[in-house]
């Protein structure tokens, strides 16, 4: 069984087991239920499969799958559009192999453009495995830590000690940023350096590891963040990132702010106090 075969199965397993047959619409295939997900069978009877041929994908032992297939398998299990694009990425017909690319990684310039114009809110550049290419003062200010290019955003949400006090809605945004590892992980599942990232942050934080077996994914956009500054109170912001065509591993994280609300009126004077970063 390929490392990728084994991701399909894991995934194919957590969907199956959280989506019973009320909410499937069929009625349960008689006999004693272990859990109250679907059966293989019904699954199978779902997706338009053999249960043979279903049980073989779960078990890895199917190396092709075709788009049909996916097609079917998203629809019986009631996939969202990210799950679906996970399962697709699970399914593709190479087996990619194993890279470590520890080459620098450049912020795209017309990002770092966008982020020059955007200084009046707090901007992150993130690229490859959730790390820092680019931040403004304002974000600093904001989060209370500096983030210098190279740091791991995730590593700073999982590790840093007063990141969960700060950010007040933090279990959801910290559940969202695992499920994005496991999206990536889904299109480079030969990334080293990013399963030594999960790896790591599975070992050091038993949540993550609990989120990460539910097999979750998320594509971290369009997400709302409550902060608790010491200064300036609460705060609230709704993150949206952008990614250009030509550079889609990178994303523009913005902090954007309801005009006339009580933190777009206090951003300029957190502003005023910012420190210029380099």
């Amino acid at each position: 069984m390929t490392r990728d075969r084994a991701a399909l199965g894991a995934f194919l397993r957590a969907c199956r087991d959280r989506l019973t047959p009320a909410e499937a619409g069929i009625t349960a295939f008689p006999g004693r239920r272990r859990v109250p997900g679907l059966r293989k069978e019904e699954a199978a009877l779902l997706a338009g499969l053999s249960t043979d041929h279903y049980s073989r994908l779960e078990q890895g032992r199917q190396s092709r799958v075709s788009e049909d297939v996916v097609d079917a398998l998203a629809r019986a299990l009631r996939l969202t559009e990210v799950e679906r694009r996970h399962l697709r990425d699970l399914a593709a017909p190479t087996r990619r192999t194993a890279v470590t690319d520890a080459r620098p990684q450049r912020p795209e310039p017309g990002l770092l453009r966008v982020m020059t114009g955007l200084d009046h809110l707090p901007v992150l550049l993130l690229g490859r495995r959730s790390e820092v290419l680019a931040r403004n003062a304002l974000l600093t200010e904001v989060l209370g830590h500096d983030l210098p290019p190279g740091t791991s955003f995730v590593r700073y949400l999982f590790t840093d000690p007063d990141v969960r006090d700060r950010i007040v809605n933090w279990h959801d945004f910290a559940a969202a940023a695992v499920g994005g590892l496991r999206l990536e992980l889904g299109v480079h599942p030969g990334d080293r350096l990013l399963i030594t990232l999960v790896d790591d942050l599975r070992a050091a934080d038993p949540q993550v590891a609990r989120w990460w077996d539910e097999q979750s994914v998320a594509d971290r956009t369009s997400l709302t963040k409550q902060i608790a500054h010491p200064v300036a109170g609460g705060l609230t912001f709704g993150i949206e990132a952008v990614s250009l065509p030509h550079a889609p591993q990178q994303r523009l994280v913005v902090y954007t702010v309801e005009p006339g609300s009580p933190t777009a009126q206090v951003l300029p004077m957190l502003a005023s106090w910012s420190t210029p970063v380099s």
